[in-house]
């Protein structure tokens, strides 16, 4: 049995849960969401909290069954929390701003590259660094690897968009090699 899909998730203040058969619309503060459930997998509200349920016990099943109460759990935290994504600019010349829901980035190619906001996700850009907002974490995650996907970071400079939290491992040019073969 999956140890993550027998846990409940707890439902914050302020946001609401309807379960119609295999759908399960969450609504909060941020906004709301509406997923669809696995065949097999059901889902009940008691005392504040969501729990979830599987027939049967094969191992598509449980896999399905953890999975799901994850991506439950991922829309409550979305209606009440939010989902953030960082991505910084690293390199001379590079920028980035925003116009309503067009992020416009100049990142070294011979035109400006101009990525539009899903429905329900904004953009805001302070300095060198680009903020992905949004309710659904998978949409968040997406657009963030396709701002990134625009100009990833390269080894030896380090230069392009890369997310905020992550470490580039960066190799020596030829003039570094040369000198240790030398020594």
């Amino acid at each position: 049995m999956s140890k993550i899909g027998r846990q409940p998730i707890k439902i914050p203040a302020g946001v609401t849960v309807e379960i119609s058969g295999q759908t399960v619309k969450v609504t909060g503060p941020k906004g709301n969401t509406e997923r669809h459930m696995a065949r097999g997998v059901s889902a009940e509200v008691k005392e504040g909290e969501i729990l979830i349920s599987v027939k049967g016990s094969s191992k598509s099943m449980m896999s399905v069954f953890g999975t799901t109460r994850a991506l439950i759990a991922n829309d409550v935290k979305g209606v009440s929390e939010g989902w953030s994504r960082q991505l910084e600019l690293v390199g001379t010349g590079f920028r980035a701003e925003t116009a309503g829901s067009t992020l416009t980035l100049t990142v070294g190619y011979s035109h400006p590259v101009k990525i539009e906001a899903p429905e329900k996700i904004t953009f805001k850009v302070e300095k060198m660094i680009v903020t992905v907002d949004g309710i659904d974490k998978e949409t968040v995650g997406q657009v963030a690897a396709n701002i990134r996907g625009v100009r990833p970071p390269e080894p030896y400079k380090g230069k392009g968009i890369k997310y905020v939290d992550e470490i580039i491992r960066r190799k020596p040019g030829k003039a570094a090699a040369a000198k240790t073969a030398a020594a």
